[in-house]
This record gives C-alpha cells, sequence and structure tokens, in this order.
C-alpha cells in the first residue's frame, strides 16, 4: 500500500515528465543527427559522427539565404502585428464604438479558419489586383494571421489591468503621455511580449500561406519541404539545433533576470 501512495502521489510528476520527454524526442533526434555523417542524399539513418556540418553550416546552396530571408520577414511581420495589434486591443477594451461585439468576433476569424483557406483567398486577392508575389505579399500575409494572436494576447492583459493606477498617476499631474510611457505600457509588456514572440514564431514557422503567396521566393520552411524531396542536407538538423539552443538560452536568461528583480525587491 505504500508503495501505491508513493506512486499516487508522484503520479502527476511522472506524467509531465512522460510528457515533456515526448515533445523533446523529436528534439533530440535532430541534434544526434546534426553531428551525423549519411553516405547517401538523405539523412535518416545513423552512419558515423561528424562535425563537418557545424563547421560549414551554410555548404548547402540557398540554406543560408532562404534563413536569412524568413528571419527578415518574421521581424518585420512581429514588429507590424505587434504594432497594430497592441492598438487593436487597447482599442477593444478600453473604447466603445459601434460593431465593437462584430470586431470582437471577426479578431478570432484567422485563428479559426484553416490556413489552407486563408492562403487561397490571398493568392486570390493578390492576383485581383495585379499585385507582384514576393517578399511583399508575404510580409502582408503573415502581419494579418499574426494580428489575431496579438490581439488576444494583449487585450488579456489590458483587461486584467487596474484602471486606478492609471487615475493615480492622472492624480499626480501625470499628463496622458506620461502615464502611457510610466504606468500603462509597463503593465501591459508582458503581454505585448508574449504576443510578439508568438507572433515571430508563427510567421517564421508558416508554410501553407507562404508557399501560396511567395512567388519565386523560398523561404526557410519552404527550402526545407523542398530538400526533402530529393535529400536532406545535414545543415538543415544543425539549423534546427541551433534555434532550439538559442531559444532555450533566452528563456533561462529570462528566467534568472526575473528572479534576480524578485531578490532585490525582496
Amino acid at each position: 500500500m505504500t508503495f501505491v501512495n508513493r506512486l499516487r502521489r508522484r503520479l502527476v510528476v511522472i506524467a509531465g515528465l512522460l510528457t515533456l520527454g515526448y515533445l523533446l524526442l523529436p528534439v533530440v533526434v535532430v541534434a544526434v543527427f546534426s553531428f551525423n555523417k549519411p553516405k547517401g542524399r538523405f539523412n535518416y539513418e545513423w552512419q558515423e559522427f561528424s562535425t563537418d556540418a557545424w563547421k560549414d553550416p551554410c555548404g548547402v546552396s540557398g540554406l543560408c539565404g532562404s534563413l536569412s530571408l524568413s528571419l527578415r520577414i518574421a521581424l518585420w511581420a512581429t514588429l507590424g502585428a505587434t504594432v497594430l495589434g497592441t492598438m487593436i486591443a487597447f482599442a477593444l477594451v478600453r473604447y466603445r464604438f459601434r460593431a465593437r461585439g462584430a470586431v470582437n468576433s471577426l479578431v478570432f476569424l484567422p485563428m479559426a479558419m484553416p490556413e489552407v483557406v486563408m492562403a487561397a483567398s490571398l493568392l486570390t486577392l493578390f492576383l485581383n489586383m495585379g499585385v507582384r508575389l514576393g517578399f511583399w505579399t508575404i510580409l502582408i500575409a503573415h502581419v494579418m494571421f499574426c494580428l489575431s494572436f496579438v490581439v488576444v494576447a494583449v487585450k488579456a492583459r489590458v483587461m486584467s489591468m487596474d484602471p486606478r493606477l492609471e487615475q493615480a498617476a492622472q492624480d499626480l499631474y501625470a499628463g496622458p503621455v506620461q502615464t502611457f510611457l510610466r504606468v500603462t505600457l509597463p503593465i501591459a509588456a508582458p503581454g505585448i511580449a508574449a504576443g510578439a514572440l508568438l507572433a515571430f514564431a508563427l510567421s517564421f514557422d508558416d508554410f501553407i500561406i507562404t508557399n501560396f503567396t511567395s512567388g519565386s521566393t523560398v523561404t526557410f520552411p519552404m527550402f526545407v519541404w523542398g530538400s526533402a524531396q530529393r535529400g536532406t542536407p545535414v545543415q538543415i538538423n544543425v539549423v534546427g539545433t541551433a534555434m532550439f539552443v538559442v531559444a532555450v538560452l533566452l528563456v533561462l536568461v529570462s528566467i534568472a533576470v526575473g528572479n534576480r528583480r524578485k531578490r532585490q525587491k525582496a
């Protein structure tokens, strides 16, 4: 009975660890095979340990170019979606206007709509307008579908804000701009940051909408898909592993900064 009781108490922890392991298993496989030296075109079977791909990550033609393009699109899309999404979120929470309920509902449409439907609609729109497919059409499409996620993240944060804090700042003779910069923006910053990070991840990783609106432009997800048809270079695993390590380091730095601030306040 003692063993059963201990197992019940730790069941949640065990389930959590198993789930975490299941989620990280593909990442571990990608990292391990980044040190592989395949004999053929496909990097699907382990042959021998090698660091050649890490020494020359841009050794495959077009890889670093597509990666740079994806990063630029993701950065600009994140910037555009974050600015527009933050303003929309504040407008929906703080102001009353006609069709406010309809706008609230329409914000969720890109999140609920299948990507292939949205991609086909955008392609039809661009073709009817005579717009040349390429960098700008990809950027416009990415800003559009990232916008909803930013609005939802920022809106949830703004709704939880205490309006008395801003009223107190105004009572202390702070102007509208000073109140926004010193009180409102710092409180809303976590929601804005969460929306921006989500927008960046969605934009960088998107394939379906990009495939419809890219024309001859090749982003990193499209490069990976094209490479998988004729041979997967090890450098793709190197890029994936490096990006995962950078993301983990950013999270660890964020946690360390947060803990340091808590200790300083205490």
